[in-house]
């Protein structure tokens, strides 16, 4: 058996990717291979999270870090049963199988496999995270800026070493459940769940938007001239109905 390392006199490791990059390639990754995270990724995936920005640098921000304990295993059965249930309403409210997702291997059909597995098999992803938000005030529309940016610099960093996750809000159905396995205590808002594992399948550049559906310039509608897409961008017409009617969602 190896010895465990001295985290410690331990430095981060190497990025595998930069910055831009980074943040360009990060997109959810609900398919996990059967395998740990080692500690010394979880560290670094967390000291990430932990030096993101907040309100006053008050840091509220608190992580529960869930691998294969006992406490793991039942969070992650809980969860695991809250997301079936909203999958299968979401499944239908959306018409996830009408239309083009009728369509083997069109975008919608992809998007209905990739969340069936992902529900199927939530009790057995790698780590299970789940920030939470010390409340030191009322609660407020802004305080989630307190937490998520903390959570999106978690999924960077999971890019960085060659990891993905996806955040939810699959716990919301059993939260109290969750709070009392946990022992969280009242006053902390339990923001999201994250689902951390390395890919099963392929990282890589997200779909969006055009840039110049999505950023204005001097009025609303009205994109600048530098809002242009670098070459080879990948385009996605998913969103809001109505917000661009020129693309039709799939």
């Amino acid at each position: 058996m190896p010895e465990p390392l001295d985290l410690a006199s331990t430095a981060l490791p190497p990025d595998t990717v930069g910055l831009l990059a980074g943040i360009t390639t990060t997109r959810a990754i609900r398919r996990y291979r059967d395998e740990p995270v080692p500690p010394e990724a979880l560290r670094a995936m967390l000291f990430a999270a932990t030096r993101a920005p907040s309100g006053s640098n008050r840091q509220p921000f608190r992580f529960l870090v869930l691998t294969d304990g006992p406490n793991a295993r039942a969070a992650k059965a809980l969860i695991a049963e809250a997301a079936r249930r909203i999958w299968v309403n979401k499944r239908e409210e959306d018409h996830y199988d009408e239309g083009s997702g009728a369509v083997a291997g069109s975008p919608k059909a992809r998007m209905a496999a990739t969340m069936q597995h992902y529900v199927e098999h939530f009790e057995r992803v790698p780590v299970l995270v789940l920030p939470c938000l010390v409340r030191y005030r009322d609660p407020t529309p802004f305080e989630g800026a307190s937490v998520y940016p903390a959570c999106q610099n978690l999924l960077l960093a999971a890019r960085a070493l060659g990891y993905g996750g996806v955040l939810t809000g699959f716990h919301g159905m059993v939260e109290q459940e969750l709070r009392d396995l946990l022992g969280v205590p009242e006053g902390v808002l339990v923001a999201a769940t994250i689902t951390i594992g390395r890919p099963a399948g392929h990282l890589g550049p997200v779909r969006r938007r055009p840039i110049g559906e999505l950023v204005f310039g001097d009025a609303w509608g009205a994109a600048p001239d530098w809002a242009v897409d670098p070459p080879g961008t990948a385009h996605t017409a998913a969103g809001p109905p109505g917000t661009s009617p020129s693309r039709a969602a799939g």
